[in-house]
């Protein structure tokens, strides 16, 4: 593994994972306000890491195995969080809708890998907007508390719910491209 910038971000957003259970669990004022805090860092080092790579010409397969296993386990850690914070079904549904989608997309992706098209599942404008909602809703749903008129666990349960419909509807594009490649191979 070759130490990049890209990389050693991918690996710190890791090493965010248990600094953000712990400071969620604090019992201080500020612990939701600094969870929210860690998860929005974690959330831009996703993009900047990937928007590096890309920009520097540093792309590894490393980084590429590396980065999505960062991303799902803190979208997974901070959902579970939040549910057990506030354990209703109202949050429990988007929220394992959304796991369940990143467990099975992630072996989608393996195994189209294993046949030679991972690049048929590639990421897609849908799936980009869905993170995009998703990681503006877990950061909401972290910090809880209203800002003024503003009804922050409201607005982030309703973007949670926009990020399931979306996470849906991006499996149900990456289901159809890889039934279109795997027939593909098979006419082959």
């Amino acid at each position: 593994m070759e130490l990049t910038l890209p990389n050693i971000l991918t690996w710190l957003r890791i090493v965010m994972i248990p600094v953000l259970g712990l400071l969620f669990l604090l019992p201080a004022p500020w612990a939701n306000a600094a969870a929210a805090a860690i998860f929005v860092i974690a959330s831009i080092t996703d993009w900047l890491d990937g928007f590096l790579a890309r920009r520097w010409n540093q792309v590894s397969p490393f980084g590429a195995f590396l980065d999505p296993v960062a991303d799902k386990l803190i979208v997974a850690i901070a959902l579970i969080i939040v549910v057990v914070e506030s354990p209703t079904a109202w949050l429990a549904v988007p929220a394992a809708v959304i796991i369940g989608r990143e467990i099975a997309v992630s072996a989608l992706r393996e195994w189209m890998a294993e046949l030679g098209q991972r690049s048929s599942v590639a990421v897609g404008m849908v799936g980009k907007i869905k993170t995009s909602a998703q990681m503006t809703a877990i950061a909401l749903l972290l910090y809880r508390y209203d800002i003024g008129d503003w009804p922050v666990w409201g607005i982030g349960l309703g973007l949670l719910y926009v990020a399931a419909a979306l996470t849906l509807y991006s499996m149900a594009l990456y289901m159809m491209a890889a039934i279109r490649a795997v027939d593909g191979l098979s006419q082959g």
